[in-house]
């Protein structure tokens, strides 16, 4: 995989082809001027970013009709289809078809947010951080100033009101979003359409997936009316067609330093890499047991499949040669650019500083992971949840984590007293799992491991917490979070005892980081890009954070090994798969597929690719054309495309859609949903 890192940090963007993860207040303008002669008015920018919706489950989506239809990837609706599921009625398995309004699901705790306003806010928090003191100060400084410009905003807006954090500390935006929490599922054909070819297709290309889902978002009781909406195009993509995608990637680490990039090579990735070795090791053979736990750990095991297949992808790309080797000389020309102009001369040192906090990083790694990353218990997670909301709010709002801010509150709420279902047997196995990992990985003496365990057996204490929780009720969780913290320190729940004998692990780990690792990175970090703005303006894109981003591409298949891959597939592709492996799964066909092929024109397109810059999290992003029509919906990228996290490359790295021509065939002649392919039909004034 070759790069082009050292382009991105050294010139103008403009030069590199469809690269961009782009922000709504930097637009590339002249980029789309300059490659196709396409004009883009802030009449279309303020479209998209109104039609375009971040679900908290982690992916993308948009507002498809005038009536509130959302549309989605299924594997992002997943978890909400886990969620409504039982053993009698297997969403998931079977697929879910709403014939109308009255028929449609509530998502127990899927909340949708929509950009509706963003403010520089940077001088402000810069200015309350104050220079002059030391690294530590200024970081809190900087969070209580942006707690502070979130509850003024959420007080004075009523909005979802976030800081967000671009060009690692050069730049501070308030993003305001209108939110929606009654939002319910509409259609979601079988996992095996959405799937099909298992994770043996995973990452690849010709790919023959209907990833697709509709939800409908409410607003008192009645269907949301949206400010914007995409209206469909019939006829999808062609080869050769100018796309944009709008959604929300999740990570990526392009303007990251060499440092910082061979901490992720060294530590991070191997060690979450063999997490999630291990988790799936279990998670499987927990489904092993018969299809009823099959079924509970369903989400779970497909959520770590495509984790380790991307974080592999990056490991292999780090590991790459010549990728780092290009960034240490982007790194070592930036520098000496620095040095060679008085203004940004004194802000060379910030590649060093950065240095010496990664090598810190280094002695604590598998614990900064480890603490950092979901124990994959989600009655433990709520423990943990509501031992720190008692003492977090206990607080003055500037002085919590960022996650109990007021600003957050209502988000949290939401989430922590969700309905959804709970499976012990799953809880117990991954509860003992993290604590078996713990021991292994951080070492009996290691502070959290002594205080989990006090000499007992994982599996034991696992076994203990939650066969005697009550936290699976959503009453005693919201009982115990509006005791505060005097009800959670005087609860007998065996799980949240648990969660308060390791909290003070966790929170001397976050405060170790946060003062002596993230303080520098946030101070330094800052002192690039000002470096960076100073010699190039602000040509090139922030690196991605779960916000809102424009990215731009055509419709292109590649070259790869001696053949040539093509722009898209069919459902006569589909039907021609599933025969060469004698419909035997992975490749096997729905029976609503299989019985629907005399009805289907084969010919039309069912999955794209284009070479729009995407990564995780823009799964169920818009695909939209020249005239603001959707024409598909982002699903996945190709395996050459999980390098994308470090460096950019068009040359074979592909975002894939699928197309609206297909997802509007199989909706009419697959699953009889004449009234919803309706909907999408008209076009908005």
């Amino acid at each position: 995989m070759r790069t082009l890192l050292l382009a991105l940090l050294l010139s103008p963007a403009a030069a590199y082809a469809d690269e961009g993860m782009w922000t709504f207040d930097n637009p590339p303008t002249a980029q789309l001027q300059e490659r196709y002669g396409f004009t883009l008015t802030p009449e279309r920018l303020e479209h998209l970013r109104l039609a375009s919706v971040r679900l908290d489950d982690g992916g993308s989506g948009s507002f498809v009709s005038s009536e509130g239809l959302v549309l989605s990837n299924h594997h992002v609706a997943l978890g909400q289809l886990q969620k409504v599921s039982t053993p009698e009625r297997d969403y998931v398995r079977d697929g879910f078809y709403a014939k109308t309004r009255q028929e449609e699901l509530s998502c127990p705790d899927l909340e949708l947010n929509v950009l509706v306003s963003m403010e520089d806010v940077t001088a402000r928090v810069l200015t309350a951080a104050n220079p002059a003191l030391p690294e530590k100060e200024q970081n809190e400084r900087r969070k209580a100033e942006q707690a502070r410009i979130e509850k003024e905003s959420a007080e004075k807006t009523g909005l979802r009101s976030d800081v967000v954090e671009l060009y690692h500390g050069g730049e501070y935006w308030l993003y305001r979003c209108k939110k929606y929490t009654d939002v319910r599922l509409v259609f979601a054909p079988e996992a095996q359409a959405a799937y099909f070819g298992g994770d043996y297709d995973n990452f690849t290309f010709p790919r023959h997936d209907l990833d697709m889902a509709l939800f409908r978002a409410y607003e008192n009781g009645r269907p949301a009316r949206p400010a914007r909406w995409l209206s469909w195009d019939p006829a999808g993509a062609k080869e050769g067609d100018l796309v944009f995608v709008t959604g929300h990637p999740g990570k990526t680490e392009r303007l990251k330093t060499l440092a910082q990039l061979e901490f992720e090579r060294d530590h991070h990735l191997p060690f979450r890499i063999r997490l999630l070795q291990t988790r799936l090791k279990a998670l499987r053979e927990f489904s092993a047991r018969d299809p009823e736990s099959a079924r509970r750990a369903k989400n779970l095991v497909y959520g770590y499949e495509n984790s380790l297949k991307a974080l592999t992808g990056g490991l292999e790309g780090l590991r790459t040669p010549g990728l780092l080797a290009e960034k240490a000389k982007a790194e070592a020309l930036l520098r000496s650019r620095m040095l060679s102009r008085p203004e940004t001369a004194p802000l060379a040192g910030a590649f060093d500083k950065i240095a010496s906090a990664q090598q810190e990083l280094a002695s604590r790694a598998k614990e900064h992971v480890f603490r950092s990353r979901s124990s994959g218990s989600r009655l433990f997670g709520l423990a943990e949840t509501l031992v720190r909301w008692g003492a977090e709010t206990a607080k003055p709002n500037e002085k919590r984590y960022e996650e109990y801010r007021d600003s957050a509150l209502e988000s949290l709420r939401f989430e922590t007293f969700s309905p959804a279902p709970v499976y012990f047997d799953l809880e117990e196995t991954m509860l003992a799992l993290a604590l078996r990992t713990a021991q292994e990985e951080l070492g009996g003496e290691h502070p959290f491991t002594k205080a989990a365990l006090q000499g007992r057996s994982p599996e034991a204490v696992a076994a203990e917490a939650v066969r005697g929780t009550r936290l699976a009720d959503p009453a005693y969780r919201k009982l115990l979070a509006e005791g505060g913290q005097a009800a959670i320190q005087a609860s007998f729940d065996p799980l949240v005892a648990l969660a308060r004998r390791v909290d003070l692990s966790y929170r001397e780990g976050r405060k170790w980081y946060e003062d002596r690792v993230q303080s520098v990175l946030a101070l330094e970090g800052q002192k690039l890009a000002r470096a960076r703005f100073l010699l190039e303006g602000r040509s090139a894109y922030p690196d991605a954070t779960f916000t809102l981003r424009l990215s731009y591409g055509k419709v292109a298949g590649y070259e790869e090994g001696t053949t040539r891959v093509p722009p898209k597939t069919t459902f006569h592709g589909l039907f021609d798969r599933s025969a060469g492996f004698s419909n035997k799964p992975p490749f096997d066909l729905p029976p609503r597929i299989a019985q629907a092929k005399t009805k289907l024109d084969l010919s039309t397109a069912l999955d794209f690719v284009s070479t729009n810059d995407i990564i995780g999290g823009n799964s169920g992003s818009p695909v939209t054309g020249r005239d603001g029509r959707l024409v598909g919906l982002v699903f996945d990228g190709n395996i050459q495309s999980l390098v994308l996290d470090y460096a950019f490359s068009e040359e074979q790295a592909r975002a894939l859609a699928v197309d609206s021509a297909g997802m509007l065939e199989a909706l009419r002649k697959v699953y009889g949903m004449d009234a919803l392919a309706d909907e999408l039909l008209p076009a908005q004034p």
